[in-house]
């Protein structure tokens, strides 16, 4: 008697835990099937992506060839070449001098880019998120115009603005506030206006993606507790919104730092940038591996800034959550 009750008991557990098998069954095949419909996409994605990476990743272990290209031989000159020249005389290395200054002047630009950029974003996407809920679309839609028109144009477009006989200098002398043009064009800080105007829907769009979920009853809270505009801003507004400030950051800093088409026509060609310099290699430089090491340089500090944006996020996360 005592033996019956158990069969029955184990009977009742072996039904009760088929539908977990099945259940488990049914997730292993669909994991099976998402993989299968991902296969193509993937290798896509690993040619298009991955294989250029690898390629340029060879190619900086090679030596130069004698009219561009590479030589099949193993050589570390390209990575040395990054922050060290060889003397051509007595063969001694040297700190490569031009390299760090072009380096220097990416990062300087690209971050006081992405500071413009945030200081003319940010009071444009409070401004934007305060308007009324049927006027916002209207204004992202002025926001996102430049983005339909080509980034040659537009650089060029800049360039008749502050060029000796654009319209700030012809502005200036008409008001008889200058007596001769201001040479804007061609120095750094052209470079800087032209890529601050280039990039600044960047800065916008996830400030405003932030703040369109801001509960601004939050600020009305402040004011009744007697705080300042500014403790406002700096305590209540900043921390919620600093995932899209972080996020219009990056999204600038980035495409900044690896800019070629705005330094090469607003810059004049003389006050180049890492992008510049590569494709200088790859051109009339004729250092195909020096390139390549250029390029993962530039690839690390990109995933430096992006691995920065991820743990800013995670912390903000973790402060709110």
């Amino acid at each position: 008697m005592a033996g019956i009750p158990q069969a029955s008991t184990t009977g009742a557990a072996a039904k009760t835990d088929a539908p977990g098998v099945q259940a488990e069954a049914a997730r292993r095949a669909g994991v099976r099937k998402n993989l299968l419909l991902t296969t193509p996409a993937l290798i896509v994605l690993f040619f298009a992506a991955s294989g250029p990476l690898l390629i340029m990743l060879v190619y900086s272990f090679l030596k130069a060839g004698n009219y561009g290209g590479v030589a099949w031989a193993f050589s570390s000159d390209g990575w040395a070449n990054v922050f060290m020249q060889r003397d051509i005389f007595d063969d001694t290395l040297s700190i490569a001098d031009a390299h760090l200054q072009i380096f220097w002047r990416s990062v300087k630009l690209s971050i006081l880019t992405t500071a413009t950029a945030l200081v003319l974003g940010f009071p444009t996407a409070y401004f934007i998120a305060t308007r009324p809920v049927e006027n916002r679309n209207l204004w992202l839609f002025l926001i996102t115009i430049p983005f339909w028109t080509n980034l040659l144009i537009r650089t060029f477009a800049i360039m008749e603005v502050i060029r000796n006989q654009g319209l700030i200098n012809n502005a200036l002398l008409g008001m008889r506030l200058i007596d001769e043009p201001i040479q804007i064009l061609f120095t750094d800080f052209a470079i800087m206006v032209g890529m601050t105007y280039v990039y600044l829907p960047l800065m916008v769009l996830p400030i405003y993606a932030s703040m369109e979920k801001f509960d601004f009853r939050l600020v009305e809270a402040g004011y009744d507790l007697y705080a300042t505009r500014l403790q406002v801003l700096r305590r209540i507004i900043l921390p919620l919104v600093k995932p899209g400030i972080v996020a219009g950051s990056i999204l600038v800093f980035i495409p900044s730092l690896g800019a070629y088409v705005t330094p090469r026509i607003l810059g004049g060609g003389k006050n180049m940038m890492l992008g510049n310099l590569i494709a200088l290699q790859f051109g009339q430089g004729r250092n195909w591996p020096l390139g390549a090491a250029l390029s993962l340089t530039l690839l690390v500090i990109v995933m430096a800034a992006l691995l920065f944006y991820v743990r800013s996020v995670s912390k903000s996360e973790q402060g709110h959550g």
